[in-house]
């Protein structure tokens, strides 16, 4: 037999390197960890869930028993009712860290997908990524509307424009609801603020041209690159007062800049209130404009109407939560001063 015989096939196992079988290892013991975490995870949200309903009826058994209680029970009371807000405090930082369900608007945009982040690392650089992204876009729609303001006169880049507002407010939207789920405090008006402004851009988005789009287009775009520039300098000036404020540990990490004014603010200059008040009357200016607009003999377009309407809206949310904040602080500060 001239031909040699074949080398004897090695076992199966014996192929696949022991570094890889490791690695397999610890892969499938990591899997199991994250099905235990799962589990860990539902078992807490509901063990909150149920003491968050003692303490809710622990505090209106106290609040129907205010009228029969000594002097003792008084001071008792507010020492359990202390404690009590203290440990909501602790619930809202743990269920920071455990799965919700999704609002209305991430279940009809994102369906029934967890977006809550599991470490302190991976929900602070998801919202230092959401100020980056406003501040890019802050300067890249100055530009553009600079651009169209006194470069360009076209509808399409009009129309360019616009829908680069829809798509700026409507993600802006979706992650602030990412950021909420994920413990960062935003107020209810300022994200309410971009509802209103995503349904202003689809409409200006929607006019076509005409006589009363140029009417009110220089008006618009130079609205809109004061607005990018007084967003620009909210940027830094709360950057640096929030900045300071967390490694004072007087905020908490996920707070976030938004399109107004805010009582921390006070700790520095006061300078943005005249920028804010301006911008806010111009969007009552902008209002006025439209409607007057509207009873033009040539006007036939809904959107003039529709666009004065989410202005008018702008303006009194916009105007009334800035002089509630001032008035509140006002207040705090005459008080601490009767105090000493």
């Amino acid at each position: 037999n001239l031909c040699p015989s074949p080398d004897p096939l090695p076992h199966p196992k014996r192929l696949i390197p022991s570094s890889v079988g490791s690695q397999t290892s610890t892969i499938f013991f990591n899997w199991v960890k994250l099905e235990e975490l799962t589990k860990l995870q539902d078992g807490i949200s509901s063990s909150i869930a149920r003491q968050k309903k003692q303490l809710k009826e622990l505090s209106l058994a106290f609040k129907n028993c205010k009228s029969a209680i000594t002097a003792e029970q008084e001071e008792s009371i507010r020492e359990i009712q202390s404690l009590i807000k203290e440990r909501q405090s602790i619930f809202f930082e743990m269920e920071a860290y455990l799965p919700k369900k999704n609002g209305l608007y991430l279940s009809l945009v994102l369906g029934n997908v967890n977006v809550t982040l599991l470490s302190k690392q991976a929900k602070f650089a998801y919202k230092d990524e959401y100020e980056k992204f406003k501040l890019y876009l802050t300067i890249i729609l100055l530009i553009i509307s600079f651009s169209c303001r006194f470069l360009l006169n076209s509808r399409v880049t009009d129309a360019v424009f616009n829908f680069l507002l829809v798509w700026y407010y409507c993600t802006l939207t979706i992650r602030e609801c990412i950021l909420i789920t994920n413990g960062s405090r935003i107020k209810g008006w300022w994200v309410f603020h971009h509802y209103v402004s995503t349904f202003l851009s689809g409409v200006m988005l929607t006019w076509p041209d005409g006589l009363m789009y140029q009417m009110f287009r220089n008006q618009f775009l130079s609205f809109s690159m004061y607005q990018s520039f007084v967003q620009f300098l909210q940027y830094y000036y709360q950057s640096g007062c929030l900045y300071r404020l967390r490694a004072l540990g007087e905020r908490h990490n996920m707070d976030l800049t938004v399109e107004g004014f805010q009582s921390w603010m006070w700790r520095g200059l006061t300078f943005l209130l005249p920028f804010l008040f301006f911008g806010q009357f111009w969007q009552l200016y902008n209002a006025v404009t439209l409607f007057q607009l509207a009873r033009h003999p040539q006007c036939k377009e809904w959107q003039v109407l529709m666009c004065g309407f989410p202005f008018l809206v702008l303006f009194v949310g916009n105007f009334t939560t800035t002089l509630r904040v001032v008035q509140q602080k006002f207040q705090n500060q005459n008080q601490d001063a009767k105090a000493e």
